[in-house]
């Protein structure tokens, strides 16, 4: 499978980038103690790091805030998913276990700042998808359980259209115990030079595959 960006993206963000990352013959289940433990050891540090703080002073979450505005979203009513999470820790709600697959990804957005998702491949239509900014009219069931607009939020699309954003995923491809095969995407802060992005999302699959098994591959799409 591969992924591209395209120019109503780069046209307005340049140095726009991605992880991309492909799991084949993962194993998804209940986390791991050690997993469940690091995320809420961590959380509890944003929360006291996060006392005196605004959760839209921290780099990346302001980066990320600034790339919807670039694309014509208002970041005060669409906040990416990254900001959602902090928000969170900020009032000491604190995210409790799902599985394996979407803890790990919970863990890394935190500690990375960006919005990250992760999809069932066997969900997905085709070996092509696409990052590209809504259009007008374009909606899907997301999974807060509300119909979202799509126009002018980035988007990743497939063969059958939009399946996720880093604001909302949609409920079409989520990760769940039955899932083998899987795609991640690392929406990654302008910011890093190619180094640094080939670094970070290295280090997220290999973690990921030391919990979940199986076989990985990435790349660094963009910049």
């Amino acid at each position: 499978m591969e992924i591209t960006i395209d120019s109503s993206i780069t046209s307005k963000i340049p140095e726009f980038k991605v992880g991309f990352i492909q799991y084949h013959h993962i194993e998804v289940g209940p986390s791991p103690q050690m997993l469940k433990g690091r995320l809420q050891l961590f959380q509890e540090s944003i929360f006291f790091d996060l006392h005196d703080k605004n959760v839209t002073e921290i780099e990346g979450i302001s980066a990320w805030r600034d790339i919807f505005r670039k694309t014509g979203k208002d970041p005060n009513r669409y906040r990416h998913s990254a900001e959602a999470l902090f928000r969170r820790v900020k009032k000491q709600n604190y995210l409790t276990t799902i599985n394996s697959a979407i803890d790990l990804n919970n863990f890394f957005s935190l500690q990375y700042e960006v919005p990250i998702g992760i999809y069932d491949k066997e969900r997905l239509s085709g070996d092509q998808l696409r990052l590209k900014v809504g259009e007008s009219g374009q909606t899907y069931t997301g999974l807060n359980g509300r119909e979202n607009s799509l126009e002018n939020l980035i988007v990743a699309c497939d063969g059958d259209g939009p399946f996720g954003s880093p604001f909302v995923d949609s409920e079409r491809a989520p990760v769940g115990e039955e899932t083998k095969n899987a795609v991640q995407i690392i929406f990654l802060n302008p910011s890093l030079s190619i180094e640094e992005s080939e670094k970070l999302t290295k280090s997220l699959m290999d973690m990921f595959i030391s919990i979940h098994g199986g076989e990985g591959s990435f790349e660094v799409v963009g910049g």
